[in-house]
């Protein structure tokens, strides 16, 4: 396979206030230079878009990684397929998971990408979209954090997106009460009548904190989190006692140029004996192989579903990121390259 010599890139060009715009990124065309030893050269495949892409394009001091810089290329998650490589660790042809740019090719240190196989018969972008960052995600937030037992409640937000979906799934196999919020009546019901949750709520709806005592009657055991603000607060109220808190994502609050304050509700860490605890899924890496085995055998047996949102070409990955954070969104986002 002959390596490539120019790619097109998204370029960084403006921070954004508020919301991620059409301007905040622009689509480039660069050459590609000579590896250096210990190098591999990828073709970037396919890109996922989360959530906590957003905090990368902010000034924020207290990240688990460096900020993206005004004028450098967007990052990324990605699928990707090594084209040259000067590491013997790797070779041509070979399939790697690394953070990576939105771009048509990247130049990657050998030490920081994954080697990655999709299990037999499973589409690649499906292995990808659960295995990669979203599976495991779920599966040490909720199994290595909350530890539930059998008959506990477990609430779910955001539980419509890719890792709120397979952790309320996680959590129905481990013989919980599931409850989700999602952000309209059509992905409340996706959840209840196709991934089996015992529940759905429309935060959206004006009696919300009502609708979550009554889907709750013998109250929380176990909060996932991936919204915060309000949505945490009426959790916090409604925590039993020794509950367990895992603060997967604070997406409600990844657009705010200000710290938001709250929860409100911090004072029931102590009147509830809480255990709050928040991860980065990357501090976890060296586990991933154990969890990806358990979630193949959950996707092939069919007792996890999981849905795919894909758009094709790099030149819509600025929408498809945008979209996260509107709702339109239904299912994992992946940018096919």
């Amino acid at each position: 396979m002959s390596s490539p010599t120019q790619c097109q890139y998204w370029r960084f060009d403006i921070r954004p206030e508020v919301n991620i715009s059409n301007d905040t990124f622009s689509l480039q065309e660069r050459a590609l230079g000579s590896l250096e030893e210990g190098q591999i050269r990828v073709k970037n495949i396919i890109l996922s878009m989360d959530a906590t892409n957003r905090l990368w394009l902010g000034e924020r001091e207290e990240l688990y990684m460096e900020p993206v810089s005004l004028g450098d290329s967007m990052k990324g998650f990605g699928l990707c397929e090594i084209v040259e490589s000067r590491s013997r660790g790797f070779k041509v042809g070979q399939l790697v998971t690394a953070l990576t740019e939105w771009a048509e090719y990247s130049t990657l240190e050998a030490s920081a990408v994954q080697p990655f196989s999709a299990p037999t018969d499973m589409p690649l972008d499906l292995a990808f979209g659960v295995m990669s960052i979203a599976g495991p995600t779920a599966y040490h937030g909720l199994l290595n954090i909350a530890h539930p037992k059998p008959g506990e409640t477990v609430v779910v937000t955001a539980a419509s997106g890719a890792v709120g979906c397979i952790a309320g799934q996680i959590a129905k196999l481990s013989g919980c009460r599931v409850v989700g919020t999602a952000g309209s009546n059509e992905k409340c019901q996706y959840l209840v009548e196709e991934l089996g949750f015992d529940a759905a709520i429309n935060y959206r709806s004006a009696n919300y904190e009502q609708a979550l005592a009554a889907a709750c009657p013998n109250g929380i055991d176990i909060q996932f989190e991936n919204v915060g603000g309000s949505i945490l607060d009426a959790c916090l109220k409604r925590m039993n006692n020794g509950g367990r808190v895992v603060i997967c994502g604070l997406i409600s609050m990844y657009n705010s140029t200000e710290n938001v304050p709250g929860p409100y509700m911090f004072h029931n860490s102590i009147m509830k004996r809480l255990k709050i605890e928040g991860f980065v899924i990357l501090d976890h890496a060296a586990d991933f192989p154990v969890m990806q085995q358990h979630l193949a055998r959950w996707l092939q047996d069919g007792s996890v579903k999981f849905k795919l949102h894909c758009h094709e070409g790099l030149e819509h990955a600025s929408t498809a990121l945008q979209s996260l954070y509107t709702g339109e969104n239904n299912g994992k986002v992946l940018v096919k390259i």
